[in-house]
């Protein structure tokens, strides 16, 4: 029992003697590990990306002066009162004439004026322009640009009257004015005088005077993102039209022309776009004349 008590008493001491060096010595043994340290693996301050421009003469890019503001594109409008076509109209028959003209209303829309109307159809007739010229005899199925009744059947001329043309701008795409019957039905009239049946054809001969802009595009030549070709050009010479060639991007095309991004977009409305960003498309043909508008 005495030797029990001893070996115990022996272990005891043994372990109260190791807690002790373990205390003592324990700085020691962790103060040599430094703590972790994080590391970035990102940026904190992401870096911008410039945005091309087209025309440094018109925005200030490219000039060691302050930025100027970019002019807005303009375009003025034809003369208030110019007329712009004129023309008798007489149907293949002699039943119908009437005399047009297309007047400017000095905010790049017209009007079409007509009168000396007369007409042995017995049914009522009506006018429009089209961009396509039918055949007299065709059915329309489009009715075009500034359509309008004229009246019916009459004894003797009928009052002058008129129609505002839905076109703006450049009207002259409207190659023809286009006679048609507006019978309601074809009960109880000939076939050749039923609905929508053409009466009349006639060549619009337009004389739209050119109107100003302050954007005037000159091919410098190609260039990196503007390699296609000038596919026309206007009566002065100036590039009219331009077809766009693979790589080619909107901002290359705008430096070729001497213009801004802005004032290509404004020559070609119908470009797409996504928010801030806007595309040119191989094959497209993009217009680069301002009349043309």
């Amino acid at each position: 029992m005495v030797a029990r008590g001893i070996v115990r008493r022996s272990v005891a001491g043994v372990g109260i003697a190791m807690a002790v060096l373990l205390v003592l010595s324990g700085c020691a043994l962790f103060a040599g590990k430094p703590h972790p340290t994080p590391s970035h693996t990102r940026s904190a301050t992401p870096t911008p990306t410039p945005t091309p421009t087209g025309d440094a003469s018109r925005s200030g890019v490219g000039s060691s002066a302050a930025p100027t503001p970019v002019v807005p594109p303009t375009l003025s409008p034809v003369a208030a009162g110019t007329v712009v076509a004129e023309g008798d109209v007489a149907s293949p028959k002699g039943s119908i004439h009437y005399h047009y003209r297309v007047v400017s209303n000095g905010d790049n829309t017209y009007s079409a004026q007509y009168s000396g109307f007369t007409s042995s159809v017995p049914v009522p007739v009506s006018v429009t322009f089209l961009d396509t010229p039918p055949s007299v005899g065709d059915g329309l199925t489009y009715h075009g640009v500034g359509d309008f009744q004229l009246g019916g059947p009459t004894t003797a001329a009928a009052a002058a009257s008129s129609s505002r043309l839905g076109s703006v701008g450049q009207p002259s795409y409207l190659v023809a004015l286009v006679t048609y019957s507006s019978a309601p039905s074809f009960d109880g009239v000939p076939q050749e005088l039923g609905p929508d049946k053409v009466l009349a054809v006639n060549t619009v001969r337009w004389s739209v005077p050119v109107r100003q802009s302050n954007v005037h595009p000159a091919d410098s030549g190609a260039i990196p993102g503007a390699s296609g070709t000038v596919t026309a050009t206007t009566s002065s010479g100036a590039p009219k039209t331009y077809l766009v060639s693979p790589g080619d991007a909107p901002a290359g095309v705008a430096q070729r022309f001497g213009i801004s991004v802005q004032d290509l977009f404004w020559l070609n409305p119908d470009q797409p776009s996504t928010g801030s960003q806007q595309y040119v498309f191989e094959g497209t043909e993009l217009n680069l004349d301002p009349d043309s508008l």
